[in-house]
């Protein structure tokens, strides 16, 4: 079952391949306002949930207990649509983004393949931090991603914005 808003800019997702997957997304890049609806959202769905005597099931050590383990913590993939061709045929592409504790899908989703260098970069991370610093994270790494596909646009180095190994 699938609810949504009429311009799908949050969707809530029941027993498809988790049992709750609750999306918020929207074009432009405003990354405050989609953060800011997806947590008004889940405390709208949380409040029902409370209602019926249910809540979200959490535990101190874990976080968020969810049905896929790698998801255990915040349960949080922050995404971001972002055209890199020229970084993505970098050599150094796959250590940048692990760098920046990044990960890569192409936009259909998981195991698909990017179309004419898009990407969706998303938190690789989901336990060790807040939902607010996983967000950051994303936010902070796409900008300096978009940063070194100018750079290499212009046929100019980017090997000094290579973050350091963590």
């Amino acid at each position: 079952m699938t609810k949504h808003i009429d311009n799908k800019t949050f969707l809530v997702w029941v027993n498809e391949e988790d049992h709750l997957r609750v999306i918020s997304m929207q074009k432009g890049g405003n990354m405050k306002e989609v953060f800011r609806r997806f947590c008004v959202g889940l405390q709208k769905i949380e409040e029902i949930f409370k209602k019926h005597n249910h809540g979200f099931m959490w535990n101190e050590h874990l976080g968020y207990i969810l049905t896929c383990p790698s998801n255990l913590g915040t349960g949080l993939r922050g995404g971001v649509h972002v055209k890199l061709p020229k970084l993505s045929t970098h050599a150094k592409f796959e250590e940048i983004l692990t760098r920046l504790r990044l990960q890569k899908r192409g936009t259909g989703g998981v195991d698909t393949a990017s179309v004419g260098g898009v990407f969706d970069i998303s938190n690789a991370d989901r336990l060790g931090s807040s939902e607010v610093e996983q967000v950051q994270l994303v936010v902070d790494g796409v900008k300096l991603m978009v940063e070194m596909e100018k750079k290499l646009e212009k046929g100019e180095s980017i090997d000094g914005m290579i973050p350091a190994q963590k």
